[in-house]
């Protein structure tokens, strides 16, 4: 779902309920997904996408939300997290391996700019300031949905969990008396992760070049699109955010990835809550203060 895979794992006294607790949470991913996937025509961002331009559309509560949060981390990073880079990254399909020209990218490049993007809080309505704009949450639904997923189970009564959506996952909870051990994976081994991280209780996102992408002349073309440019960013192999809010962990790994290791890190030391680490082009491993050693450790040689 959401063209990632989704996991959850919990624990529960009794077989029935924690099998009723599992079905909620995908049941929620499937109606999030309905709402916020621009690959599903009659999904509402779909809608917000075709009609915008014209006119104030109804986005929904839900929606409205989450893309002022959107254009809130845009402010904070100054423009590295966009979600108007949709504008150029619907003329890449990573499957068959296409990508736009620089003819494409020069005509659609006007049209990545947050400020083109009006939510209205009041009336939750969704406009945009001018033709050719596009949004896409691919940056921020899916710790939304790990979020809202966590949150469910918490309403149950569970008290251990994890709920993972690709490169997010939401913690809930320690693993039964010990930290979850998440690790983070190598960008360039699959199967081996870099640096292994105890946590209780928290969200991590990691962004990589790695997801989704193809190579061509020796260039690897990715998923995470510069807005400044209308490219694949560069200099950076993936970033990984720890924090309290799977919906923040999940723009920011985005955004770090985007900025480069020196701005991203020096963003992610102006908010006390969060962590991050980046692992840069040539593979070496950067960390915020408060993920350096001991609270980082080496990772084993399987993933967690």
């Amino acid at each position: 779902m959401m063209g990632t895979e989704i996991s959850v794992y919990l624990w529960h006294d009794d077989p029935v309920a924690g099998k009723e607790a599992l079905e909620a949470v995908f049941d929620e991913v499937s109606r999030i997904n309905q709402l916020m996937s621009t690959y599903i025509e009659d999904s509402r961002i779909s809608l917000i996408n075709r009609e915008a331009a014209n006119g104030p559309v109804d986005a929904g509560a839900e929606l409205t939300g989450l893309v002022l949060r959107s254009l809130d981390i845009s402010v904070l990073t100054l423009g590295a997290f966009d979600i108007t880079y949709e504008s150029v990254g619907q003329h890449y399909d990573f499957r068959e391996r296409r990508r736009p020209d620089a003819a494409t990218i020069q005509k659609e490049l006007g049209s990545i700019n947050y400020r083109l993007v009006n939510a209205d809080p009041v009336n939750n309505t969704i406009s945009f300031a001018q033709q050719g704009v596009r949004i896409n949450l691919g940056g921020i639904a899916k710790g939304y949905t790990v979020e809202q997923g966590v949150e469910i189970l918490r309403q149950r009564g569970i008290r251990n969990a994890v709920v993972t959506a690709g490169g997010d996952s939401r913690l809930l909870g320690d693993r039964r008396g010990q930290p979850w051990m998440v690790g983070v994976r190598d960008p360039r081994e699959e199967g081996k992760v870099a640096v292994s991280i105890p946590l209780v209780d928290e969200a991590i996102s990691t962004s990589g070049d790695y997801e989704r992408y193809f190579e061509e002349d020796g260039k690897r073309y990715h998923h995470i699109i510069q807005p400044a440019t209308g490219e694949p960013a560069n200099g950076v192999h993936s970033a990984t955010i720890v924090g309290p809010d799977a919906v923040i962990t999940d723009a920011l790994s985005t955004s770090v990835f985007i900025m480069g290791v020196d701005k991203g890190l020096r963003l992610i030391a102006t908010l006390p809550d969060y962590e991050g680490i980046v692992i840069d082009a040539e593979g070496r491993l950067f960390y915020s203060d408060g993920l350096r050693p001991p609270d980082v450790t080496e990772a084993p040689d399987e993933p967690q």
